[in-house]
C-alpha cells in the first residue's frame, strides 16, 4: 500500500485556485495524499488604457505576436471587442498556453522544446526575419528577458502589460493558519511570483520555523533560483517544467529519503 500510495496521508499545497486546481489536486490524491488548494496568485485585467488600444488598432502592423502563459491569451481576448481578431503569427511558451489558444480558434506558429524564456529566445531568433515586429501583451511582474534579448538581437519589440498579478488577502490568512498549525507537508511553487507571495506571509507573521520543516518543490530553473534567492533548500525540481514531473520529483525525494 505505501508504495502505490507514495504520497499517503501528506497533505500538498497546491497553490492554484479553484477553477485551475483540479486537475493539480487530482494527482495528488493518486498518489494518496492530501491537497491544500490556496491560490498564491490571481489575475485581473488592468482597465483598459491608450496604450493597450493603440497595440490593438495596430496588430496588422506586427510580424509576430507572442503568448507567455495561458492567463495572458485569456486577458489578451477578453480586451478584443468583436472577437478573436486577424492576429499576427504567434509563438507561445507552454503546452496549456497553446492548447487555451486553439481554443480560441488560433494555432500557434511556433512552440519552443523547452517552455522558459532562454529557451524560447534561443529556438525563435533564428526564424525571425531582419526588421521584425513583435508584439508581448504581459503581466505587471512578468520578466523582460524575451523584450530585451530580442531588442538586442535588432528586433522591433513592443510590450504592453495588460494584467496584474496579486495575493488574495483570503490566501494571506489561509497561508498563515496552515503554517503555524502544521497543516502542510510539502510547499510546491509553480512561479517565482508564488514564491514571492508565500514568503511575503512568512515575513509578515515570522512562520520561518513552521515552513523549515516542510519539502519544498518547484517547477522550473526561474522559480528555483528565487526560492534559492530567499535561501530555502529546494527538494525536488524537474527536468520537465509540468505539475506531474513536479509531483513525481517530489516522489523520488521521499523515496530516497526514507532509504536514509
Amino acid at each position: 500500500m505505501l508504495n502505490s500510495l507514495p504520497l499517503l496521508d501528506k497533505k500538498v499545497l497546491v497553490p492554484r485556485g479553484k477553477d485551475q486546481a483540479k486537475s493539480f489536486s487530482q494527482l495528488v490524491e493518486r498518489f494518496g495524499g492530501i491537497p491544500v488548494e490556496i491560490p498564491l496568485i490571481a489575475f485581473r485585467p488592468i482597465a483598459s488604457n491608450e496604450r493597450i488600444q493603440d497595440c490593438l488598432r495596430a496588430l496588422d502592423t506586427y510580424d509576430w505576436i507572442i503568448f507567455t502563459s495561458n492567463v495572458t491569451v485569456e486577458t489578451f481576448f477578453s480586451f478584443l471587442e468583436d472577437g478573436v481578431a486577424v492576429l499576427p503569427k504567434v509563438a507561445v511558451i507552454g503546452k496549456k498556453t497553446e492548447e487555451v489558444l486553439k481554443e480560441k480558434g488560433v494555432q500557434a506558429e511556433f512552440v519552443p522544446s523547452v517552455y522558459v524564456a532562454e529557451e524560447f529566445v534561443e529556438e525563435f531568433l533564428p526564424i525571425l526575419e531582419g526588421g521584425s515586429k513583435v508584439l508581448i501583451p504581459k503581466g505587471n511582474l512578468a520578466r523582460e528577458y524575451i523584450a530585451t534579448a530580442l531588442t538586442e538581437a535588432g528586433t522591433q519589440v513592443d510590450e504592453v502589460i495588460i494584467y496584474e498579478t496579486y495575493l488574495p488577502e483570503e490566501s494571506r490568512l489561509k497561508v498563515r493558519g496552515m503554517l503555524a498549525d502544521g497543516e502542510v507537508d510539502i510547499l510546491t511553487f509553480t512561479s517565482p511570483s508564488t514564491v514571492d507571495h508565500f514568503m511575503e506571509v512568512v515575513k509578515e507573521f515570522g512562520l520561518y520555523e513552521p515552513m523549515s520543516n516542510c519539502i519544498v518543490s518547484c517547477i522550473g530553473p526561474v522559480t528555483e533560483k528565487k526560492l534559492h534567492e530567499y535561501g530555502l533548500t529546494v527538494h525536488a525540481s524537474p527536468k520537465e517544467y509540468t505539475v506531474k514531473d513536479m509531483i513525481n520529483s517530489t516522489i523520488d525525494f521521499l523515496k530516497k529519503a526514507s532509504l536514509k
